[in-house]
């Protein structure tokens, strides 16, 4: 029998009052938007949201719980908006969607930052079953611009090995989530596939820790998803909700690993599943093909477009689901 592990992408909604705050004490302006020099009453505020969130996920059950990106203005990007070798400029849109992030244009050698090994250490006080979240590599260099490294390759294993750097000063964790819709969206060229697969083996090996990839709003192609089957990634992810049918013959035909990691809960949509739905999507994927070991059940993208009602009824759905699993069986 499959073990499901309830857990999410992160990218959290701000509760409602620090929303409030925050603008009063920075503003909703470009350049008022993090840039890792926060002062102490800024800092406080993102402290204890913190808090708030991984006590929600605590009271939904979850079996991996994150500390929800709160500062993260620039969704997938935020690990470059913050550095020192990285220049922030126009607004670009985030994928085919309304919100919008920052162009980050890499102009000298990436080193090690330690932000979010940081806002890591202040979770860790308060769960013992946290799970880091960065973003994969590949989606990271496609949506930054690079300025300083000579080709696309270099970049890819640039960006792969800053990412290890920042995952190797992490505290203990029991997981490290990569969310990578690039690699759906606009899959690598044939000349960059080696570059991904490198990339990824050194996130990968740079944690004492299961990894798991998680592209969203599209399915594989056959020759990224062959590249990341043959890498050293403990999860492969498949958006359950946006590309269900083409992540199914994907899957089936190539076949999974042992672990999955399955969105079942749609991030975008206010609409909260039940624990039979949830149940139901694991099971139609699990059916068409070799069951895995482990999955991961998760919101297919970050929760960062939900209200916070509708934030939290989604993350019950997930914990009750596994729940409801164990009744059933």
């Amino acid at each position: 029998m499959t073990e499901l592990v309830a857990t999410t992408p992160g990218l959290y909604p701000l509760p409602d009052w620090a929303k409030r705050d925050l603008e009063d004490l920075k503003g909703h302006q470009k350049h008022d938007l993090i840039s890792g020099d926060e002062g102490e009453e800024i800092i406080d505020v993102y402290q204890e949201s913190r808090s708030q969130v991984i006590e929600r996920q605590q009271e939904a059950n979850l079996d991996l719980v994150v500390e929800g990106q709160l500062r993260w203005d620039d969704m997938l990007v935020h690990p470059f908006a913050v550095h020192d070798a990285v220049d922030t400029r126009g607004i670009v849109r985030y994928y085919d969607n309304n919100n919008f992030y920052r162009e980050t244009v890499v102009t000298d050698e990436l080193s090690f930052n330690g932000d979010i090994a940081a806002e890591l250490e202040e979770a860790e006080e308060q769960t013992d079953s946290l799970m880091a979240v960065l973003p994969g590599p590949y989606s990271l260099a496609d949506l930054a611009t690079d300025e300083y490294y000579s080709d696309e390759q270099t970049f890819v294993n640039a960006v792969g090995e800053f990412l290890a750097e920042e995952a190797n000063a992490f505290p203990e964790v029991e997981a490290l989530f990569l969310p990578d819709p690039s690699l759906v969206t606009a899959p690598p060229e044939d000349d960059v596939l080696s570059a991904v697969k490198e990339a990824l083996n050194t996130v990968s090996n740079a944690v004492d820790a299961p990894v798991l990839l998680h592209p969203y709003w599209e399915a594989f192609d056959e020759d990224t998803y062959t590249t990341v089957l043959d890498t050293d990634i403990d999860a492969v992810g498949f958006d359950l909700i946006n590309a269900a049918e083409k992540n199914k013959r994907v899957a089936t035909e190539y076949g999974i690993p042992d672990s999955v990691v399955l969105g079942v809960v749609d991030g975008q949509n206010t609409r909260v599943e039940s624990s039979a739905e949830i149940n139901n999507r694991v099971d139609q994927f699990t059916s068409a093909t070799s069951k895995p070991e482990t999955a991961y059940i998760t919101s297919n993208t970050g929760l960062f477009y939900l209200p916070m009602n509708r934030f939290g009824e989604k993350l019950d759905a997930l914990g009750a689901a596994t729940e409801y699993t164990e009744v059933e069986a």
